[in-house]
């Protein structure tokens, strides 16, 4: 079902070099006679209303700085990390021709938004840098060096397939819009091909698990939003959110107390976080007691993404088809009896 990246790109030719958008509510492509116009915005229903981003591509680019791991994934699934010149200081990067190009010299840091070095960015002679919408006040600096910034805000859409339909944007940007179709293809395939065998397993009308996401942080228990991507995985994947009829798209910070109450019974807790090791259900507990009362941590039904030791950062949202299945491998593994998860995984 998952075959591999090169596999995909030796057969580009068969797509056509015209980009339509089906999923990301974020991105308008039009073809006209000056060239493609494409009308960025932020998807977030929460967000509030900003002027739209109007760009015109009349020739094909090869020179990028990225400031954001997704935005780095976003090449990386095209097979395109050679036309990144610089990018900002990242904790983790796991991409294996990223790594090499920085030891190289052939791709630069920057440094972090509020402190980059802006002699290093007019130096890699990027044609555009891409910018987060949530960073943005970090960019301003940025605009002294006179070279375009164009908004990424593909982490923002709240559909998984709209997320990784972002992809197509940097094929616009590089002249590869044949290799993003045929990536994008293959990526939606795979998505909705489980999806509908989701769909045709629970059928039936018999209870779907149920599951509480995130946990206590600083001032809150965060969890996803109702309306949010991580929600949409955990309904296609045949789960019942428990926080369903939260009205978020995105992240939220609630009291523990209301939180724990809801989610004490949920047959599935779905996480993430950094660790040195192997998570494990112990240091779960020691993060707080109570979270050792709960239906989904007794019963070892406690789904972990380690940031630290995945891709999650860079490649998850580009490939929401590994989530979909990494939860279904949760929810429903006789759906997926031989699948082995990618990034989230129960813990022992």
């Amino acid at each position: 079902m998952y075959h591999d990246q090169d596999s995909v790109l030796s057969h580009i030719e068969d797509y056509s070099d015209t980009i339509e958008i089906k999923y990301a509510k974020g991105l308008k492509v039009e073809y006209k006679p000056d060239g493609i116009h494409v009308t960025i915005t932020n998807p977030d229903p929460a967000a509030k209303a900003s002027k739209p981003q109007h760009i015109t591509i009349r020739k094909s680019s090869s020179r990028f700085i990225c400031t954001t791991a997704l935005q780095l994934g976003n090449f990386e699934v095209l097979g395109l990390e050679d036309k990144i010149v610089g990018i900002n200081s990242l904790r983790h990067i796991f991409s294996l021709r990223m790594l090499d190009q920085l030891e190289s010299g052939k791709t630069a840091e920057i440094g972090k938004e509020g402190n980059f070095d802006l002699e290093t960015v007019m130096r890699t002679k990027p044609d555009f840098i891409l910018v987060s919408a949530s960073k943005y006040g970090g960019f301003e600096a940025l605009k002294e060096c006179g070279i375009p910034l164009i908004f990424h805000h593909g982490y923002k859409e709240t559909n998984p397939l709209g997320q990784a339909e972002w992809i197509k944007l940097v094929g616009i940007l590089t002249g590869e819009t044949k290799r993003a179709n045929a990536v994008f293809a293959d990526i939606e395939k795979k998505y909705n091909t489980l999806k509908e065998e989701v769909e045709k397993a629970t059928s039936d009308n018999k209870k779907l698990p149920t599951v509480i996401s995130g946990r206590q942080l600083r001032d809150g228990w965060y969890i996803v939003g109702g309306r949010s991507y991580m929600a949409q995985l955990f309904r296609d994947a045949g789960a019942d959110y428990i926080m369903k009829d939260n009205k978020e798209s995105g992240g939220i910070a609630l009291d523990f107390e209301s939180v724990y109450a809801k989610g004490i019974h949920a047959d599935f807790w779905q996480t993430d976080g950094s660790s040195k090791g192997n998570f494990s259900l112990k240091e779960l507990a020691n993060e707080d007691a109570r979270y050792a009362t709960m239906d989904a941590f007794k019963n070892k039904r406690v789904i972990f993404c380690d940031l630290s030791q995945t891709p999650y950062r860079e490649l998850g949202g580009v490939q929401p088809h590994f989530l979909l299945a990494d939860f279904v491998k949760a929810f429903h593994p006789e759906i997926l009896p031989s699948y082995i998860p990618k990034y989230y995984k129960l813990i022992k």
